[in-house]
């Protein structure tokens, strides 16, 4: 059930195993790389006690490529248009995810990137 809450977050990097390296040892976060032959993706897991969200390390797609957070939403298309009512622009279309659903990325009125997700039914 989606709660339009963020439930993942990604951050992007150079050489995406030395980040993970450092918030591995830094935080105490686990990684396992995503066998993914289009971009290097490593899921992250930040932990099982009290509030908190996992998220993931990704291969810089280009030298700004900002910090994502994610939005559990039950339909990507209806919240695509009804963001773009309210001022926003798609940044990136819906695409789907294997195992995942699929997801989305906008900019808010001010600028701000962030992604939609759209799980598929269990």
């Amino acid at each position: 059930m989606p709660n339009n809450r963020v439930v993942h977050f990604e951050i992007p990097a150079n050489d995406p195993q030395a980040l993970t390296k450092f918030y591995a040892e830094l935080f105490g976060w686990t990684f396992s790389r995503l066998p993914n032959p289009m971009v290097e993706y490593w899921n992250c897991t930040t932990g099982a006690d009290g509030p908190g969200i996992n998220g993931g390390i990704v291969k810089k797609q280009n030298p700004t490529h900002p910090c994502m957070n994610y939005v559990d939403v039950g339909s990507i298309d209806q919240a695509i248009d009804k963001a773009e009512a309210l001022g926003a622009k798609l940044a990136l279309p819906k695409i789907p995810i294997p195992g995942i659903g699929a997801i989305a990325c906008l900019i808010d009125p001010e600028g701000n990137m962030f992604g939609l997700v759209e799980r598929k039914a269990d």
